[in-house]
């Protein structure tokens, strides 16, 4: 008997490790191959083209099924467009109950700008908050927290500050959204933001938001007041209703900046050196040139009748809808927690449920993100 056997090698070249006893044969086990299987390039080739292959086909089912079946289930799917259809009024609804609440909340936001900047000053009452950690504390500890609050005080009294300085500075500086768009001669000027607001189309109108920065006086321009409006649609594509999953914005546009002279920091002066062909001769030549800034935010890209955009313009634009939703639906509404920080624990807190709910899910596909549906 020979203690010796050859290797077998499929077509992709995986040698199957054969262990042998005499007497008997070991054969790997399913996890050995599948190991070796998956460090086989060649195989891992093969089996992404056959993958790729499968995405986005048909599993033939439908195919399959009677005739007298598929006129019901394309029954279903009229029926399917029609509740589309129904889901966009709802969506309608909920625009106009957002118009009627933002009405009720703008005292409030009215009178947390007069704080912000100083034109109103909050009564002891109205000052008094009892933090969580508060209940726990000692005598000894509360004496010694109102010693270092009198300090404050006098500092304070002191120093003089007025209203709450910076305040939207830091809350956009708070937002990794938000401070991605800012760059260091982005902020001198936010330090004189004062306000941002929400304003809702008129009833009547077609759906649209938009969101209004107000400024207190500055160097820097003379505007007061900047604005971005995004246009929205709420209604089922013809070509492919089932698409529809809410209103989509479908685009957005701002509003003049009337710089001061020499302070305009969305354009910036470069200079280059050129050589003459023919003389031989090099010039220095200055040239004008966009510049980073968050306040490209007001200029975005121009979006044309046939809504086709190059990929530049297309990231972009999807970049400025995500930034104005969230501004809208997140900052306005909960800027004081933005501006201490507890709004981004939060934050935090929500998307990793979020995740951990995403791994729990056989579905989940980490590499696109979400659910991978065959």
């Amino acid at each position: 008997m020979h203690n010796s056997l050859s290797s077998s090698v499929c077509p992709y070249g995986v040698c199957l490790c054969l262990t042998v006893v005499p007497g008997f044969v070991r054969l790997p086990s399913a996890r050995q191959l599948t190991v070796q299987m998956m460090q086989n390039p060649q195989i891992l080739a093969a089996l992404q083209e056959r993958l790729d292959g499968l995405v986005g086909s048909p599993s033939g089912y439908m195919e399959s099924l009677p005739k007298v079946v598929k006129r019901r289930v394309n029954a279903l799917k009229n029926l399917q467009v029609k509740c589309a259809h129904i889901e966009a009024k709802f969506y309608e609804e909920v625009h106009e109950l957002e118009r009627k609440y933002a009405a009720l909340y703008q005292p409030l936001f009215d009178k947390r700008s007069d704080i912000v900047k100083a034109a109103y000053e909050p009564t002891e009452e109205e000052c008094e908050w009892k933090a969580d950690d508060e209940e726990e504390l000692t005598e000894e500890m509360k004496e010694k927290a109102k010693m270092e609050e009198e300090k404050e005080k006098k500092d304070e009294e002191k120093e003089d500050p007025k209203g709450i300085p910076e305040f939207w500075l830091t809350v956009f500086k708070n937002v990794d959204l938000l401070s991605d768009m800012l760059q260091e001669h982005d902020e001198p000027i936010l330090k004189h933001l004062q306000d941002i607001k929400v304003k809702f189309s008129d009833p009547g109108q077609p759906m649209s938001f938009s969101l209004e920065f107000y400024f207190e006086p500055n160097e820097f321009f003379t505007n007061t007041l900047l604005t971005k409006t995004y246009k929205m649609r709420s209604e089922p594509d013809e070509n492919d209703p089932f698409s529809f999953d809410g209103p989509e914005i479908m685009g957005c546009t701002g509003c003049p900046i009337d710089w001061t002279k020499g302070k305009n920091i969305t354009l910036k002066t470069i200079k280059k050196k050129q050589k003459h062909k023919g003389r031989g001769t090099v010039r220095t030549v200055t040239k004008t040139v966009p510049n980073d800034s968050f306040f490209n935010f007001f200029t975005p890209p121009d979006v044309p009748e046939s809504g086709d955009l190059d990929e530049d313009s297309e990231a972009v634009l999807a970049a400025d809808f995500e930034i104005g939703h969230f501004i809208r639906e997140r900052i306005v509404p909960r800027a004081v927690l933005y501006f201490t920080g507890e709004a981004i624990e939060d934050d935090d807190d929500d998307e990793g449920e979020e995740e951990g709910e995403e791994e729990n899910d056989p579905d989940y596909d980490p590499k696109v993100g979400g659910r991978a549906y065959c």
